[in-house]
């Protein structure tokens, strides 16, 4: 038996799935989070039933992308039984979907989710009753407790061998005058066999003016004159309509609002809200969460926290594994040379490979552990959704939405998973353009260096308990500066890109105790362990191209430091030096490397150089001409500077063009090249001023 599952976004569609075939999908807590299909399967009673988890989509009408794929999957797929699932405490917006869904096919079940949820604000709904009304069977579970799950698989395997009606009497009444068109059209195809789609649903998208009625008649194989003929019947039929003052636009609206009004007076009959108790708390919160006053404070404090505990908690643990590398790495080196391994191999393995890989681990594998288990529990805990209304109406006036937030959001962790997430969104320029600003937000690969630099030239203006504090909060404007500059840079892509904006429904769902165990689990495996693993496979290779750089001389001098020389001119256009731009170029392959690059050029050194000790560190660089203007600049072009190897893979791989890659490069360098030259200027005017 195939099952396809299906349901609005945010309605634990994914979970349920997931508890079901036991894959460990994603799930998120906002919107459109599901935009491919997923496949499983389970067995119950000797019995194998295969299920496909389509994207989550509020209706089956406007074209979406995500509605495409739930609409053909629908009609096309075969399916055995389409099982819709429902959210038992909104439940009138989620039947608008059940009832467009049996339009396509009688073979529909509904599953009540969140029992639990709609209990505790006082909301009962008597399934019984609204399967004697849907006219298809109807279970209520809360798919947290492991006894449902059981209860829904059984439900399921009862359905396998069900007989359904070829044909259901019609849920949704539309006005007598469309209910007359309706029959003619389907008069006129009695002789056509359809399969998987009824016949009224095909009349309907004819009437409609659907782009998918030319799919439906194009997979009935029809002959050119049974072809013309439908064509002849539905152009007739329309133009009576149109005499009759039914405009396309009318035939729309009357089919949308038959719909929304069938789906309210159902769950008026079959609901029972206690008023007292369904007062919002939600709402409560969501009138301070979502203030035009408040909204944005209150957001750019939970992430001045959420930074603040990044910082502080990651500072230790990166100790203690920089401290474990280097003690494990004399016995390495000694392992290898037991091996009778020439000097130079194990020269670059050691110095090379191994501590430029340790490197990146010590660095960005404790930010991770903690900055992505507290993002995903703001995650599941509603918290994003509002950030992304919030900013909603910034990214409107730049040609973008509200969801480009979210995926800005994910970049503060790491910039990849950030371009990862612009599946959310459905324009293809706007998910373009999401991609090539993720740079603009600061990754945790990034986190060393400018919290380093904020404390030593910007903290060290106040007391020692303070530092920490002040390197968060100037962590936090250079991320709002990062937001302006993507306001900026995505008004001009999709100003000059193609017109293909597609509406979009940005939900602001219910507030959840987020599950901790699951929660740990999937931001340990889902994102730390993946990303980790992309930055390895490029940091090991980057480890033997920086050791060549440092160790080969041409009259005894490195090629680190003649290409450094070289781009000195360059560099102190942009307020810094060649040394500082190589060690950005060599750290193509991850950010955390930048700062150990510069110090092993500075120190004429052969390897990575450990930098936790910020004194020795404040002194080297003041020794080698850095200044506060050094230093702001060098912080600016690391915040807007081209993304790392990692991101810029992913992005090839999610875009799948090479055109738009180099574009994430070229974009973003240009800007930090003419932000830095701007600002040079500007101090060096205030300074003669």
């Amino acid at each position: 038996m195939k099952i396809i599952f299906a349901g609005n976004p945010n309605v634990g569609k994914s979970t349920v799935f997931n508890a079901l075939t036991g894959l460990k999908q994603h799930t998120g807590n906002w919107s459109g989070k599901t935009v491919e299909l997923a496949t499983g399967s389970f067995s119950i009673n000797n019995q194998i039933i295969e299920l496909q988890d389509l994207p989550g989509t509020y209706s089956l009408v406007s074209g979406s992308p995500e509605e495409e794929i739930a609409r053909n999957s629908i009609c096309f797929s075969g399916a055995d039984l389409t099982l819709v699932v429902a959210d038992a405490t909104c439940l009138g917006r989620n039947l608008n979907l059940v009832l467009q869904i049996l339009e396509i096919t009688p073979r529909v079940a509904l599953c009540v989710n969140l029992l639990d949820e709609a209990k505790r604000k006082g909301i009962q709904i008597d399934t019984d009753a609204l399967s004697r009304r849907l006219k298809i069977p109807v279970i209520g579970i809360s798919a947290k407790r492991r006894q449902d799950i059981h209860k829904l698989k059984a439900f399921l395997s009862s359905l396998a061998h069900h007989k359904f009606p070829l044909f259901s009497a019609p849920v949704v009444k539309y006005p007598s005058v469309l209910e007359d068109a309706v029959l003619d059209i389907t008069n006129a195809l009695k002789n056509i066999a359809t399969a998987n789609f009824s016949k009224r649903f095909l009349a309907l998208k004819l009437l409609d003016n659907d782009l998918v009625a030319d799919e439906l008649l194009n997979s009935l194989n029809l002959t050119e004159n049974q072809y013309s003929k439908i064509r002849e019947a539905v152009t007739d039929i329309k133009h009576q309509l149109l005499l009759s003052g039914f405009s396309p636009i009318v035939i729309r609206d009357e089919i949308v609002g038959a719909i929304i009004n069938s789906a309210m007076e159902l769950e008026a009959i079959t609901t029972c809200k206690n008023q007292k108790k369904s007062i919002d708390f939600d709402r409560k919160i969501d009138k301070i969460l979502t203030s035009k006053i408040y909204g944005i404070p209150i957001m750019i404090g939970f992430f001045g926290v959420l930074l603040w505990i990044t910082i502080v908690g990651a500072n230790y643990p990166s100790s203690a594994l920089i401290y474990f590398f280097n003690w494990l790495k004399p016995y390495l080196r000694v392992f290898l040379e037991n091996l009778m391994l020439p000097e130079i191999i194990c020269n670059i393995t050691v110095d090379g490979i191994y501590q430029t890989t340790t490197w990146v681990i010590s660095v960005m594998l404790p930010p991770m552990m903690i900055f992505f288990p507290l993002f995903t529990l703001l995650e599941d805990l509603g918290f994003l959704p509002r950030l992304a209304f919030n900013l909603d109406c910034f990214f409107k006036r730049a040609g973008s939405c509200g969801r480009q937030a979210l995926t800005m959001c994910m970049g503060l962790g790491c910039n990849a998973v950030g371009v990862t997430g612009c599946r959310i969104i459905s324009s293809k320029k706007e998910r373009l353009a999401a991609m090539v600003t993720n740079c603009f937000v600061p990754c945790n690969g990034r986190f060393s260096m400018l919290i380093s630099l904020s404390s030593i030239f910007i903290g060290s203006f106040f007391c020692a308990g303070m530092q920490s504090f002040i390197a968060s909060f100037f962590m936090l404007m250079l991320i709002i500066i990062g937001v302006i500059f993507t306001l900026f840079i995505t008004k001009l892509i999709t100003t000059f890109g193609t017109n293909d904006t597609i509406s979009f429904s940005l939900e602001l769902p219910p507030f959840r105790r987020p599950e901790l165990g699951k929660t740990l689990v999937r931001a340990l495996f889902d994102r730390t362990i993946k990303i980790l693993h992309r930055a390895i496979k490029v940091s090991a290779p980057a480890g033997i191209i920086i050791w060549l750089f440092a160790n080969y001389r041409i009259n005894d001098v490195s090629i680190l430091t003649i290409v450094a020389d070289f781009l000195d001119p360059f560099g102190k256009l942009l307020g810094m030096d060649g040394m500082i731009i190589i060690a950005f170029i060599l750290a193509l392959p991850a950010n955390e490397i930048v700062l150990p690059i510069l110090i092993m050029g500075y120190l004429s050194g052969s390897h990575i150089t450990d930098t936790s000790n910020l004194e020795t560190l404040k002194n080297l660089l003041i020794d080698n001409g850095w200044s506060t203007l050094t230093a702001i600049n060098v912080m600016l072009f690391s915040l807007l500077h081209f993304p790392c190897a990692t991101t810029i893979w992913t992005i090839k791989k999610e875009s799948g063009s090479l055109k738009w890659t180099l574009l994430s490069v070229i974009i973003p360098t240009v800007t930090a090249i003419l932000t830095c030259i701007i600002v040079t200027a500007i101090w060096k005017l205030i300074a003669v001023l």
